[in-house]
């Protein structure tokens, strides 16, 4: 092992989850670094997110279970309902059963929760080093280590940069990794309800996908069960604005679930704000490192949310990278980073386009081809296929 000099000097564009993870996870290793974010102010941006013992298992090691257990809910268990009659099938266990399989919880929570959580702890740990409105337009490497470029014309020298600004990436643009996104065929609806404002009947501690013929509907607590996430996903529709703040109207979302099961009619007439937008797919990149530069989160694998692993693939990213930084001299170290991330991302991003072939698939369309096509289909052994290999993975010990 050759063991860096000294520490490097870690500079990051983005202050994300995948951003703000990384940050906290070199920060843990006594790594210098700072993050840059285009931002003026860090608002609560987006809707739920699901993360899985692979991604809690490195939030606990950061020290935010505490934390995390005060803005999450832990659900009980995941299901299949279908989109006509409501029939209902189990999906997995969660709850006790998550941390006693994979080691770790199952935590369904606010985006804007989880990022207040992330980014406060950062700032305690390093005050002064996020540095907002600061947007990131490329960087120079030279022998003396690598330079960030500011839009403000600022520069900042460090010992590597990491891209971690999102589906738009500056920095992947750079590195060459800069593939043309495509309209994957689906467009998709979010939103939060208040939980009170439902029946108890649909107050439940689950997360539920909803399959039917040509979309599918995910619902889950979140914010210790105060709010329910929606977000409904359908085809037939072209829809060209890839933002999570583009508003609609409850009329037109429910027009996308026409003949769709009442409770999911129920959840829409409740929905306070219904936002849409695009669902752009990309090809998995063949690299996302470039000498002292890399990437991490969607900057460097942007993937369709049919698996529910965006976030974990992002906070995958930055534990394993804090852990290369420590080990290894920067080149060789980002070298290892990718040689150990590149397969699993691009894994992840192929499988979660698969999936959403299957929650859409026509035998859905009739109660009768569908009892038999979801019994097949999320049959435990496949389920257990499916899922344990995303679960039981461990950023923390995975090889290096």
């Amino acid at each position: 092992m050759n063991a860096p000099a000294k520490p490097p000097k870690v500079l990051i564009a983005g202050a994300g989850i995948g951003g703000l993870v990384a940050g906290l996870s070199l920060l843990r290793r006594g790594i210098e670094v700072e993050i840059f974010e285009q931002a003026f102010e860090l608002r609560e941006l987006g809707a739920g997110v699901q993360l899985s013992a692979n991604g809690t298992c490195v939030l606990i090691a950061l020290g935010l279970e505490q934390e995390m257990q005060v803005i999450a809910s832990e659900p009980s268990g995941k299901q299949i309902r279908l989109f006509s009659t409501g029939r209902t099938w189990k999906l997995f266990d969660l709850g006790v059963a998550s941390r006693a399989i994979y080691g770790a919880p199952y935590w369904m929570v606010h985006r804007g929760d989880f990022h207040r959580v992330l980014a406060s702890a950062f700032n305690a740990r390093a005050p002064g080093r996020l540095r907002l409105g600061s947007r990131c337009v490329g960087y120079e490497e030279g022998s003396d280590g690598i330079r960030l470029r500011l839009a403000n014309g600022e520069e900042h020298r460090g010992d590597v940069v990491v891209g971690a600004d999102g589906v738009h990436s500056e920095i992947r643009r750079q590195i060459g990794g800069d593939s043309k996104p495509f309209f994957a065929g689906v467009a998709a609806w979010r939103g939060l309800v208040p939980m009170q404002r439902l029946p108890p009947t649909m107050q439940r501690d689950v997360g539920t996908n909803w399959v039917g013929p040509g979309g599918h509907v995910v619902t889950y607590p979140v914010r210790r069960g105060e709010l329910l996430n929606f977000v409904g996903i359908f085809e037939g529709e072209s829809w060209p604005v890839e933002s999570w703040t583009e508003r609609g109207t409850r009329e037109a979302c429910r027009d996308s679930f026409a003949g769709w099961n009442e409770e999911i009619h129920a959840i829409i007439d409740n929905l306070d704000v219904p936002y849409k937008w695009a669902l752009l797919g990309r090809d998995p990149l063949e690299r996302f490192v470039a000498g002292r530069a890399c990437l991490l989160g969607d900057a460097a694998h942007p993937t369709l949310p049919f698996l529910a692993q965006g976030a974990n693939m992002a906070i995958e990213d930055g534990m394993v990278l804090a852990r290369c930084l420590e080990r290894f001299p920067p080149l060789e170290a980002l070298e290892r980073y990718q040689a150990s991330r590149l397969s699993r991302t691009n894994s992840i991003v192929v499988k979660s386009a698969e999936n959403a072939k299957r929650f859409h698939n026509p035998a859905l369309a009739h109660a009768e081809g569908a009892d038999e096509y979801v019994s097949r289909e999320w049959h435990e052994a496949r389920v257990h296929e499916r899922y344990d290999w995303l679960f039981t993975y461990d950023a923390l010990t995975v090889a290096i």
